[in-house]
């Protein structure tokens, strides 16, 4: 007997106009994220919209909002890559329902509505906490090096950047010299009716390159003022300027001190993959729901100064605090364990590596260390500290090894504070999906 397939006939016309929601299963990740954009209060974003009659129609701005915490949710940052699977991939069909903004389109909108991406983070958040689902027992602090979108290559140190400049002022003198030869030459054989004043295009290469070598050596300058003013924090040294040996000044920039002409706001950071051009993305996890409750974003490569700033964090988002904080030991330091107690705020800050023993603690000189050491060496604070490791270290594994979020695609802190709170935003409409949140 032959073998009977099943009917397929791809030319066949369907008779009747088929239904988006038969296309995926039900309780997809899309209606989830759709349903949860709708229950949000999104006014502002029409805010921008009303009124303007010179405008072509836009898109909807919630089909925007849903097209881009869906993309960033399922692993595309791109806006190419978004607006190729609005095309393709039946689950972005679905949430456009028919509409397919360009890529243009998708990468202007994600630009100009940073701030309410920032906002609907903490929307999201405060609904969770009013759900029951953020209790804030226990919230572990970490931050992970996520690369700039620009190539530590189009970094220059101080020292290069002085040298750069002298040669390019000198190159520009000559090349002046040899014009001003040429021009007069040109006057005894042609007369001076030709104007002859535009600059040779060699001569505005070197003169466009010594002003942005300029802007990046006083941009470091005064990086450098500004970290001598706040100045050392205990045994960090200041970033970006000289040591205090002999000849420097503690207000100069270190020879070796860099900017990047690309995006001059992020830094060189030590990473897994060597030094990279990153930023120092911090977020904050609640045990019990394994939700992102609090996020920030800064260019030093220390996580040293961020404790204090993250817990405040989690206050202005959730208008709690948390009742036990924990830290691994890039946030130690007598400063922090200071401003622990002076805010009675309850914490757990590791003094070393794990497994590693470290130096004996002078209570006289760093007595909130000592207390901080005689609370870790307790039971209690033993159970606590053992919990940080699953708690936020598993969310910065979903976010770069599932999603595969390792590089920002915009540039400059503002904007890439933005997108560090879509990606969290992302994350946590995931998790709430998992959790079985029905959104209202």
């Amino acid at each position: 007997m032959p073998t009977t397939y099943r009917p397929y006939a791809p030319e066949q016309s369907l008779l009747l106009p088929p239904s988006l929601t038969d296309w995926l299963p039900e309780g997809h990740l899309v209606y989830f994220i759709a349903d949860a954009v709708d229950a949000l209060d999104v006014s502002e974003l029409h805010a921008r919209y009303a009124g303007d009659g010179r405008r072509s129609q836009p898109f909807d701005p919630v089909l925007m909002v849903k097209v881009l915490v869906y993309a960033y949710a399922s692993g595309v940052f791109s806006s190419r890559k978004i607006a190729k699977r609005l095309e393709e991939d039946v689950a972005f069909r679905v949430l456009a329902a028919g509409n397919f903004p360009a890529h243009r389109t998708i990468r202007e909108f994600r630009q100009r509505h940073l701030a309410a991406f920032s906002g609907l983070f903490v929307k999201v958040v405060q609904l969770a906490r009013e759900a029951g689902l953020v209790k804030l027992g226990r919230v572990g602090i970490d931050g992970t090096k996520v690369k700039a979108n620009a190539s530590k290559r189009k970094a220059m140190s101080y020292g290069r950047m002085r040298e750069e400049e002298q040669r390019l002022k000198a190159e520009i003198a000559a090349l002046l010299t040899r014009a001003e030869g040429e021009d007069r030459d040109e006057d005894r054989r042609y007369g001076k009716a030709e104007r002859g004043d535009a600059l040779p295009d060699e001569l505005q290469r070197r003169e466009a390159r010594l002003r942005a070598i300029q802007a990046a050596k006083a941009r470091l300058e005064a990086r450098g003022r500004e970290a001598h003013r706040q100045g050392p924090r205990d045994d960090e040294p200041p970033e970006g300027h000289a040591g205090d040996g002999a000849g420097s000044t503690r207000d100069v920039p270190a020879d070796k001190a860099q900017d990047n002409f690309t995006d001059p706001e992020s830094r060189i950071m030590k990473t897994g993959d060597g030094f990279q051009q990153c930023y120092n993305a911090q977020a904050a996890v609640d045990e019990d729901s394994r939700l992102i409750v609090a996020t920030t974003l800064n260019a030093n490569g220390s996580d040293n100064r961020q404790l204090l700033p993250v817990i405040k964090a989690i206050q202005a988002t959730t208008g709690a605090t948390p009742a036990m904080t924990l830290a691994d030991a890039g946030y130690a330091s007598e400063a922090n364990f200071k401003a622990l107690e002076a805010e009675h705020l309850d914490a757990c800050v590791a003094l070393g590596r794990e497994g590693k023993r470290g130096q004996a603690i002078n209570a006289q000189t760093r007595p909130a260390t000592a207390r901080m050491a005689a609370r870790l060496a307790t039971d209690e604070g033993r159970d606590h500290y053992r919990r940080r490791k699953f708690i936020s270290e598993p969310t910065f594994g979903w976010i770069k090894q599932a999603l595969g979020f390792r590089q920002f695609s915009l540039r400059g802190l503002a904007a890439v504070t933005g997108e560090w709170n879509l990606v969290c935003l992302a994350i946590n409409l995931r998790r709430l999906h998992r959790l079985g949140w029905m959104p209202t």
